[in-house]
């Protein structure tokens, strides 16, 4: 099979915001034993002090054990993903028996073959972008009230980053109604692609078209290093955890 013409720069960055506590993870894997086999899994946990972190912490751990066991040759990625989600919603549910917050987390995953095809899952409000150059070609829906609000058609986009439930899940790990999860599948990335993860910590306060324009322009550490001081700057010390990855796929010199 023919390699992909492109190379892969990435970055991550977390920041605590405003808040006493860091809830949000992530992390950026690279296969062990598959050059060019990534994933990449963000996490904005919550429910108290210690309860969002246990709940983002056990995400974590599950994507690292599942990744370590991935054969790109033979498992299929998209139940290697779903896998990932339900055994932490498990888990991060017993967590709640036991103790006295109520865990839940978002996530936000994609992996990305060898071969270029690259398979994405979220639940929860934290988000996948897929930029071609600076236009975006595809992005997660959040799993929100105010996103059930503008599918139906009763407010747009720019209200529902203002509403005041904006904060209000419908679907997340950890939540005592059934596991919201949405999946999406891109057969083959593209020299020129960048796909970036974040939490809702950094991307309320950007539109799709800056941050599609910072995509391009920069590099991945810098674009990192860049929306985190802009997001930083933009709320006014009243913002939350936030965190991202990126990762870019850069034409090959001929």
């Amino acid at each position: 099979m023919k390699s992909p013409s492109y190379r892969l720069t990435a970055s991550t960055g977390i920041h605590k915001g405003d808040r006493d506590y860091q809830q949000d993870q992530v992390i950026l894997l690279s296969h062990p034993r598959a050059k060019g086999c990534l994933l990449a899994v963000l996490a904005d946990g919550m429910g108290g002090r210690s309860g969002g972190r246990k709940a983002s912490d056990q995400v974590m751990m599950t994507a690292r054990q599942l990744f370590e066991r991935y054969d790109p040759t033979t498992d299929d990625p998209q139940e290697t993903l779903k896998q990932l989600i339900t055994e932490a919603h498990t888990v991060i549910k017993l967590i709640a028996i036991s103790a006295e917050e109520e865990p839940h987390s978002t996530v936000a995953a994609f992996l990305l073959n060898p071969q270029g095809d690259c398979h994405w899952i979220h639940s929860g409000d934290s988000r996948i972008y897929h930029f071609r150059e600076n236009q975006l070609v595809k992005r997660t829906l959040d799993h929100s009230y105010v996103q059930m609000l503008v599918d139906y058609g009763e407010i747009t986009e720019e209200q529902a980053r203002k509403h005041p439930k904006s904060n209000v899940l419908m679907g997340c790990l950890g939540s005592t109604t059934n596991l919201t999860s949405s999946t999406h599948q891109i057969p083959q990335m593209c020299a020129g692609d960048t796909l970036m993860s974040c939490s809702d910590g950094l991307w309320h306060y950007f539109t799709e078209e800056e941050l599609g324009n910072v995509m391009a322009a920069l590099k991945p550490r810098e674009a990192t290093e860049f929306l985190i001081e802009k997001a930083r700057a933009r709320a006014h010390g009243g913002g939350d955890n936030l965190s991202l990855v990126i990762v870019k796929f850069e034409a090959l010199e001929s």
